[in-house]
């Protein structure tokens, strides 16, 4: 286990000479703010919140603590699920909240340059005068670094990759205060080990990201989405299989179980009803594409026994069904308002989609438990959110929890597709990648010897 030192006034000293004392604070409201992200995991205090400006001010702050045995945890926004950003172990909380600049738009190489504390609406609103996107879409106002850090994708993954897929460099600090380039602005990349990589996903826990080359996606021309309702799961995500497999390029496929269906209708003004519901989108350049494309979506729809199938081609119409979807735990929280929340994610092989699902809501009904059932299913990916009342309930949702990720790792998948390991997924890495975690543990080991970087985050076995 590290030994890690409280942030004394020698640290505080250093940390204000290099970012100055307006971007230091010791204040109990700063760092109750930094003290839990949107998981279910208890609140953390930092010792110290530090609002670095620069890449430089960064590596800087990372070397003073790391001479100090001092444990460091970025913050973004605080969105993330499995507690992430949650400073454990007291430290430094490491805020990129004024790292928001827009450092260079290449348009005409379909890229930008960005600081990581930029929010990702924000970035695709400047973005839209040059008729660009960045494609992954969590859903919420994530900051890229974020993103980034914990691989982030979302519902139109399935055609566009998610962070990983479209990052092309990044400029890391690392825990020894050196600030290094990895991968370069070419899309063709072969020149030694791949590292930018090796840093997405890593959540904070072998450097921080302070600047990234994102690739960027023209704006379709046109995009249109189908609603269709379905009398079962079953039948639902069998639709799933067969829209990926008849090779139709489609922009996003999400599944929303009846549960969420009926809420969303009842609390969203739109009309799901409250059967399984399956939302695609297509993009195209061509009008007869996308009534190609369609036709052929409602077609394989109606011969799996869609119960309706709607097309939704108005620009406004289409909109509001996005809206409506990610606004879905928003949703949930207002009409469960005195619950206690278990969300979680796993992703399997698209063959593997239906068994998930239906051991999913096996299991939940096992346990008489509540839940809300959606997912991201063009890729495998499948989201459970258990609201509850009596913490004499937990043990069950922890079971239930449990059951369903080892399920997902048996089926060939993984514990989580898109909100990363932080906290609540470390338990399983060991079933998941067996000695695979040993060598990821001994990369961690030696870029950050003294583990300050994001400590009780991905690695539990190796840190008792």
């Amino acid at each position: 286990m590290f030994q890690f030192k409280p942030v004394d006034e020698a640290v505080l000293e250093a940390l204000i000479g290099i970012v100055g004392a307006e971007n230091v604070s010791t204040a109990v409201s700063e760092r109750q703010l930094r003290s839990q992200d949107m998981s279910r995991f208890p609140p953390s205090l930092s010792e110290v919140v530090v609002w670095p400006e620069t890449g430089e001010q960064t590596a800087a702050v990372l070397r003073v603590a790391n001479d100090h045995a001092v444990p460091v945890t970025a913050w973004g926004i605080g969105s993330s699920l499995e507690g992430h950003p949650i400073p454990l172990h007291g430290g430094i909380s490491l805020s990129m909240e004024k790292m928001t600049a827009i450092t260079a738009v290449h348009a005409d190489d379909f890229q930008v340059t960005v600081q990581p504390g930029i929010g990702y609406k924000d970035l695709n609103a400047h973005l839209a005068q040059y008729g660009l996107f960045f494609p992954p879409d969590p859903g919420a106002n994530a900051t890229i670094g974020g993103m980034l850090a914990n691989n982030a994708a979302g519902i139109r993954t399935v055609k566009y990759g998610a962070s990983k897929d479209n990052v092309l460099a990044m400029k890391v600090a690392l825990a020894d205060g050196r600030l290094i380039r990895v991968g370069s602005r070419s899309i063709k990349q072969a020149a030694g080990y791949d590292l930018l990589h090796l840093f997405v996903g890593s959540e904070g826990t072998l450097g921080i990201i302070t600047e990234a080359v994102l690739k960027l996606t023209p704006v379709p021309n046109l995009m249109s989405a189908v609603v269709a309702t379905f009398p079962s799961v079953e039948t639902a995500v069998e639709a799933v299989v067969a829209v990926r497999g008849s090779g139709l390029d489609v922009a996003a496929l999400e599944f929303l179980g009846g549960g969420t269906a009926a809420l969303l209708t009842r609390e969203g003004g739109v009309d799901f009803g409250n059967k399984p519901t399956l939302l695609m989108e297509i993009h195209a350049a061509h009008e007869q594409s996308v009534t190609l494309d369609m036709g052929m979506i409602e077609e394989i729809c109606e011969e799996l026994g869609a119960i309706t199938v709607h097309a939704a081609s108005d620009a406004d119409e289409r909109r509001e069904l996005w809206r409506i979807r990610h606004d879905m735990f928003e949703i949930a929280r207002r009409a469960y308002a005195d619950s206690m929340w278990q969300l979680m994610d796993v992703a399997v092989p698209i063959s593997a989609y239906p068994e998930m699902a239906v051991h999913v809501t096996t299991t939940l009904a096992q346990y008489n438990l509540d839940s809300l059932l959606v997912g991201h299913a063009g890729d495998g990916n499948l989201h459970v959110i258990i609201p509850f009342k009596d913490e004499a309930v937990r043990a069950d949702v922890e079971k239930v929890n449990k059951a369903i990720v080892q399920k997902a790792i048996a089926l060939g998948g993984t514990s989580t597709g898109e909100h990363g390991v932080g906290i609540g997924k470390a338990p399983y890495l060991r079933m998941e990648h067996g000695a695979g975690l040993d060598i990821m543990y001994a990369i961690k080991q030696t870029l950050d010897p003294k583990g300050i970087l994001n400590p009780g985050k991905i690695f539990v076995e190796q840190a008792r």
